[in-house]
């Protein structure tokens, strides 16, 4: 049986340390721990996530972000020249025809990297512009005029665990 390959996205990481949404923070805690952590996927970041993650102001907490994602052994995607190239490509697109705001030019590249190269699922805690059925069908249809066949997901932490099935 194939493991299902996951993309993180910023948020999720962040909320291993934020306090303001328990609940959200608890689920995380469980997908890491138990969904990660057990190699129940194989999961994945990129250099935007790190790009990202390397804007926090606070050094501190931009430690523990990148601490996370050694700790558990995430894989940090390699990309050619010209995957680069279609990821930015694709996701201007996503910009230009407004399926993700103009400002959020990380989003994009997030859903560019996972159609690109074929990973089954990017898991946000964005539901405004990722993890979002409504979107996910605009990526899907975008994709396809584009030649991208992928069914990719677009789903939250809880979509990935047995949280609170327990």
């Amino acid at each position: 049986m194939k493991i299902a390959t996951v993309y993180l996205d910023t948020s999720v990481i962040n909320f291993l340390f934020h306090d303001d949404v328990p609940e959200f923070r608890k689920i995380t805690e469980h997908f890491f721990n138990t969904t990660i952590k057990l190699g129940l996927v194989k999961c994945y970041v990129s250099d935007y996530v790190l790009e990202e993650v390397n804007q926090t102001k606070d050094k501190t907490k931009r430690d523990q972000l990148l601490k996370v994602i050694s700790d558990y052994n995430i894989e940090i995607v390699e990309l050619t020249k010209q995957q680069e190239e279609e990821i930015e490509e694709l996701a201007n697109k996503y910009l230009e025809v407004g399926i993700i705001p103009a400002k959020k030019v990380f989003d994009a590249l997030h859903v560019a990297i996972v159609s690109v190269l074929n990973i089954d699922y990017l898991v946000s805690w964005n539901y405004k512009h990722l993890a979002n059925v409504n979107k996910e069908a605009k990526f899907l249809q975008l994709n396809y005029t584009m030649n991208y066949h992928h069914n990719l997901r677009l789903v939250s932490p809880t979509a990935l665990t047995e949280y609170g099935n327990d």
